[in-house]
């Protein structure tokens, strides 16, 4: 197929309830949309990208100059007859994954749906219903945090992701195993928060039986985790460490992990994600799907990829009503039943725009052709 036109849309969607974690607190979902388009089908992603470079050195902005003078250019007027070409055509950028990765995802959704193939079929997927579970946020009080896990276990999530930091962590996860007891699954995420002088802090988190402690220490290290690793009987799951296959190779190999977070933006698009996840299950490393606040679009790529054989741990793709009162797919992402998605299996990713929505949160719109 011929890429004939490509458009880029930036959205600002307001958030239900501000949502903070060890690097920011945000209020809006600031999001980049991508259409990719050839003979008459669309396909669409989403940038996952922030407003701040707090999370990785991407933010919004940096990623449409990106497409818009360096990967754009490249692929309007391009023959694309398999989405792993639109991987191989961006190899000589460095980093940028998030940019990569929305425009690499659109052009694999348009594919999908010219050969009328769900997304999850062409990824490998084997599963037609994903577990998920729910993200919470630092919040103002640990009281705040448990009304919150209250509120979710009712409403069936079937995993508890709690941020913490130091002065927000023992006390937090003590509350939450007493109140609950030890069956509920439970993880929390450091955000890089913490140093190896940590490690007697850290260790006081075994007792509590939880599923792991994500990305304790800094956002791009794997040796000082490996060190923590042997010190703790509690999984580490990296997160911001791992952008490639190369990342998630030397980490396994260091024995810096047992667990895998892996965003899809975060690695460079579906064809990496791919990739890990093989490496993964060849080294018998569990991997889940980590979520950016990502609206129905970038939920419906989540699910996707989900959907393999080595997502093992219920992910963060949460509802659409979780954090968005209204939101830019129809159906909006909602339970099958209780912590349960199904995985969609019209071609593409299976979900319609809302264009009503899309347009009511557009705040600025590029077309680019050949």
């Amino acid at each position: 197929m011929k890429i004939e036109q490509v458009e880029l849309r930036r959205l600002h969607v307001p958030l239900k309830a501000p949502f903070e974690t060890s690097f920011g607190r945000f209020t809006f979902r600031d999001c980049i949309l991508v259409g990719v388009s050839s003979e008459g089908e669309t396909g669409y992603a989403e940038s996952v990208a922030m407003p701040t470079p707090y999370y990785n050195e991407e933010m919004t902005d940096t990623v449409i100059y990106l497409l818009k003078h360096f990967l754009i250019p490249q692929l309007v007027g391009q023959h694309i007859d398999k989405p792993e070409q639109t991987a191989e055509l961006f190899a000589s950028v460095r980093r940028n994954y998030m940019a990569i990765s929305a425009l690499e995802g659109a052009v694999w959704d348009l594919l999908c749906k010219a050969q009328g193939i769900s997304l999850s079929a062409a990824l490998g997927g084997t599963r037609s219903e994903i577990d998920v579970g729910v993200s919470i946020g630092i919040e103002s009080s640990v009281d705040h945090v448990l009304r919150n896990v209250t509120r979710f276990l009712e409403e069936g999530y079937k995993k508890i992701k709690v941020k913490i930091k130091p002065g927000f962590d023992i006390e937090l996860i003590d509350a939450i195993r007493t109140r609950f007891g030890a069956d509920v699954p439970l993880m929390a995420d450091a955000n890089s928060a913490y140093t190896l002088e940590h490690i007697p802090l850290l260790k006081q988190l075994d007792q509590y039986g939880l599923m792991m402690i994500e990305q304790p220490l800094a956002h791009d290290d794997i040796v000082d985790h490996a060190t923590l690793q042997r010190e703790l009987s509690t999984p580490i799951c990296l997160d911001e460490s791992i952008h490639s296959v190369e990342d998630a190779r030397k980490a396994i190999e260091l024995g810096s992990c047992r667990i895998i977070n892996l965003k899809i933006g975060r690695v460079g698009g579906l064809t990496h994600t791919k990739n890990i996840h093989d490496l993964c299950a060849r080294h018998g490393i569990p991997v889940w799907c980590g979520g950016m606040f990502e609206m129905g679009v970038g939920r419906a790529h989540n699910i996707a990829i989900a959907s393999m054989p080595n997502f093992t741990i219920p992910g963060d793709t949460s509802t659409s009503k979780r954090h968005f009162e209204e939101d830019i797919v129809e159906p909006a992402v909602d339970f099958s039943k209780p912590g349960t998605l199904a995985v969609p299996t019209k071609p593409g990713i299976g979900y319609d725009l809302n264009r009503k929505a899309v347009e009511k949160y557009t705040v600025s719109k590029e077309i680019f052709k050949p």
